[in-house]
């Protein structure tokens, strides 16, 4: 069971008492100073209100949700992004799920959207339409574990996503009413069943595609780093006889992801993900990852592209493998699914390596913004 949180200190007070300590200042340490500062700048505009001096942002980690505390207890995708980048102050953010952090010194936000595609499109939109943060040049990087298909690779594996696609937007009936002759009962909107191959259907909310280069250049930076192997997800791994990509310990690969509100699980269903993938992508992508946020991310950002905003062309899907979509051989999906409840094997592996994995791409970004302000990889 996932439990969330917003804990943390409020700016508002701080922030007045700040204001008179830099006026009274003779000359702080230059991250105090920078720290002092920001703050004083973002207690000076309300959320989603006109702010004269927006704040600087240079990278937004997207983490989708936090087990319990933000410090200090089990981490969940935004943990490790707040303990190890910095990201002290703290933003209020009512319009959305979790309050922001933010460092000023390197000009690192961090949000959690919480759950599911509805939320995590709601609290990408409230970012980016909030006046107190200047995004024109932000690259944004969603960084959360996931379900992975054992034909493509093993729990801890990080995967970078050339497209995201959609899995909640379909028809359906019940798989006990499906004609013989049908393999699913869950086909694209538009068409005559999951048989019909002739009927043309554009993508309208089912396909996003992540830039192409800038996200070969963040697979290409990462792809030699060595992600540790685990006990835990050595023991795992092994009961998938039969399946030698989930047998190997976990690599940075390519791989897309597909989001659904619904946590579904079983062989069946990775099979249906597998051809829904390859559908909506044109037999061009390949289903390793499923999730439940990247397209609302996607579908927002789209929107404030268009607004002028964000920019589209600076998003990154990074999704690590914490347990897999189907059960072993032998063990029925059922079974499988309500142990995974109880804790996924891969927790601990996924959330450290995604954090590896997308450092590494932040660590680039910042130490030659320079260069990488105006111009995307």
């Amino acid at each position: 069971m996932r439990t969330f949180s917003r804990p943390g200190v409020s700016l508002t007070g701080l922030a007045t008492a700040l204001c008179g300590a830099l006026a009274l200042s003779a000359a702080p340490a230059q991250a105090d100073s920078a720290s002092d500062a920001a703050a004083a700048q973002i207690a000076a505009c309300k959320p989603a209100q006109p702010c004269a001096h927006p704040l600087p942002v240079k990278v937004v980690i997207v983490s989708l949700f936090e087990i319990g505390a933000d410090e200090g207890d089990t981490a969940g995708e935004f943990q490790l992004w707040k303990e190890r980048r910095g990201l002290t102050m703290r933003i209020p953010f009512p319009q959305s799920f979790h309050d922001l952090y933010y460092n000023p010194e390197t000009q690192v936000l961090a949000m959690v959207t919480g759950v599911g595609t509805a939320k995590s499109s709601a609290a990408t939109m409230a970012l980016g339409l909030d006046p107190r943060f200047d995004l024109a040049h932000s690259y944004w990087i969603v960084a959360g574990i996931a379900g992975i298909d054992p034909h493509d690779a093993t729990i801890g594996s990080v995967a970078f996503a050339r497209y995201a696609v959609d899995g909640d937007l379909a028809h359906e009936i019940d798989p006990r009413e499906i004609p013989k002759d049908w393999k699913y009962g869950y086909f694209p909107r538009g068409t005559q069943g999951p048989n019909d191959t002739t009927t043309k259907v554009e993508p309208s909310g089912e396909l996003f595609t992540i830039n192409p280069s800038l996200e070969r250049w963040a697979f290409n930076l990462t792809k030699t780093i060595t992600l540790p192997d685990r006990p835990e997800i050595a023991k795992e791994r092994l009961t998938f006889t039969g399946y030698p990509n989930a047998q190997k310990p976990p690599v940075v690969m390519e791989g897309d992801t597909l989001s659904a509100m619904t946590f579904w699980h079983g062989k069946r269903m990775t099979d249906w993900a597998n051809d829904w993938v390859k559908y909506w992508t044109k037999g061009k992508g390949e289903f390793v990852t499923s999730a439940m946020e990247d397209t609302g991310v996607m579908q927002a950002m789209t929107y404030l592209d268009a607004a002028g905003r964000a920019d589209r062309d600076r998003v990154l899907v990074i999704r690590a493998g914490s347990n897999f979509t189907m059960p072993p051989p032998g063990t029925d999906a059922a079974s499988y699914l309500l142990r995974e409840n109880e804790g996924y094997a891969g927790l601990e592996a996924a959330v450290e390596n995604v954090y590896t994995v997308g450092s590494a791409v932040v660590d680039e970004l910042l130490a030659h913004w320079d260069k990488y302000e105006t111009t995307t990889p």
